[in-house]
């Protein structure tokens, strides 16, 4: 009986059985608080051989992280990075969401991204000057090449890295380390030291199924994405993740959709933007759009939440458009509406970009907890369909964490993070252990050895 069991299992579900599946386990937590904190575990066939810290990550573009800080204006600097944030969900843009593996605790990944240092210049001085995207540094895309309007002759969006990049490239390392277990909490460090630029933070969802999607906010430890421009000053900007919907279940097609508030502020330049996420539109159909504004704000006051909230006079840009298309920005406080289409400036065209490959550690040089070889077993088995055998590797690897669990608790000992100095903490913004450290050091060197680390 039990083989055929394990044959059963072996026979590989399409998608809408696939589908069926995952509603079935689903209905079971209607009501359930938060789906993140029960940690449930899928079957193998429902899961992507891909561990969670590497799937989770803001890099798909890093072309666009390496251009933050290039340009010496404030306004520009802000715009540099909401060029990145609209990069960093090109996963969901050019992908199906999908449902990784659950981290375990002290798992850590950690990789390198070549990323060319292309990135259009952005000069919103020489725009106001010139009237036009021609006095500036800007790009010019036609509509043959991505859909954009003829009439809008200016864009500063990044390009696709090249497989083979002929231009010159700027190393990213990037470490993240999963902190805590309960709740499931991960810490994540971007370092940039060729560009004086690094990002940190703590990522954690809540989820909640609501019987027809999942709703997916940030956790209680999660307060976003902190840049750092360690070359002005350590000019810091927060990027604060609005919730999403998981929706398209009982459709058989899942999709991720966006009806909430972003929120990206910068004290020392005492800059604020407000993006709105509309949701979908009065047929159900996803309109995936974006309305935003820049504007200057007191950092001692941050009150201002929405954009009608938000005096005409002090805002210095506006945006709008589809974050899973195209966003195009315009200057002053006018509605973007009302500027002709040659004034509108595309800050992102998603259409001609993919999410760029990482550059990994050889096999031979990470150690066993490190995301790829502790869950090897579980995708090699996904990959070749032996997905009995999959659960299985998967079921004692989760029974030797929850032994470990136990061990400590015998031995009243509090487990501590190597590569980070905190599990968790209210400013969210984690800090690297010297040993944190040096595996970034050695990362930028293409150095993959932990030799006298761990």
């Amino acid at each position: 009986m039990a083989s055929n069991t394990a044959a059963d299992e072996d026979v590989p579900q399409n998608e809408g059985s696939k589908l069926k599946t995952f509603i079935s386990i689903l209905r079971k937590f209607i009501g359930v608080a938060d789906l993140a904190a029960v940690r449930f575990s899928l079957p193998s066939q429902l899961l992507e051989p891909t561990p969670n810290l590497e799937y989770w990550n803001y890099l798909d573009n890093p072309s666009a992280f390496a251009a933050i800080g290039t340009s010496d204006d404030p306004l520009d600097r802000m715009l540099e990075v909401l060029r990145f944030w609209f990069t960093k969900d090109l996963k969901y843009v050019k992908g199906k969401p999908c449902k990784p593996y659950n981290s375990c605790l002290g798992e850590f990944f950690r990789c390198n991204w070549e990323a060319e240092d292309n990135a259009p210049r952005i000069d919103t001085k020489s725009l106001s000057a010139s009237g036009s995207g021609s006095a500036s540094s800007a790009s010019s895309m036609k509509s043959a090449k991505g859909g954009i309007d003829p009439r809008t002759a200016s864009s500063v969006s990044v390009v696709q890295t090249a497989s083979k990049p002929t231009s010159p490239t700027v190393r990213i390392s990037y470490l993240t380390e999963q902190t805590s277990h309960h709740p499931p909490v991960s810490a994540f460090y971007v370092s940039c030291p060729e560009k004086g630029l690094h990002a940190r933070g703590f990522d954690q969802i809540s989820a909640k199924f609501t019987g027809t999607a999942i709703k997916v906010s940030p956790g209680e430890h999660n307060l976003g994405i902190f840049i750092t421009l360690e070359r002005r000053d350590n000019e810091t900007y927060q990027l604060k993740h609005p919730a999403a919907h998981l929706g398209g279940i009982l459709r058989g097609s899942l999709s991720v959709s966006v009806g909430d508030f972003a929120y990206v502020t910068c004290p020392q330049t005492k800059l604020k933007a407000i993006l709105h996420y509309l949701e979908e539109g009065w047929l159900g159909r996803a309109q995936n759009k974006v309305e935003g504004v820049i504007f200057k704000y007191d950092p001692e006051k941050d009150d201002k939440m929405r954009i009608k909230d938000v005096p005409e006079a002090d805002v210095v840009a506006r945006l709008g458009g589809a974050w899973k298309d195209r966003v195009v920005f315009t200057l002053g406080p006018k509605p973007l509406d009302s500027h002709p289409p040659e004034k509108r400036i595309t800050i992102i065209d998603l259409n001609p970009l993919a999410v760029a490959p990482k550059s990994l550690p050889p096999k031979d040089k990470q150690a066993e907890h490190e995301s790829l070889t502790l869950w090897g077993g579980v995708t090699d088995a996904i990959l070749s369909k032996q997905f009995s055998k999959a659960t299985n590797v998967k079921i004692e690897l989760e029974e030797k964490q929850r032994e470990k669990a136990r061990e400590r608790e015998r031995k009243n000992e509090t487990w501590k993070p190597v590569f980070f100095d905190q599990a968790t903490d209210k400013r969210g913004t984690p800090d690297l252990t010297e040993k944190g450290r040096q595996v970034l050091e050695r990362a930028q060197k293409e150095d993959w050895s932990l030799e006298g680390i761990i």
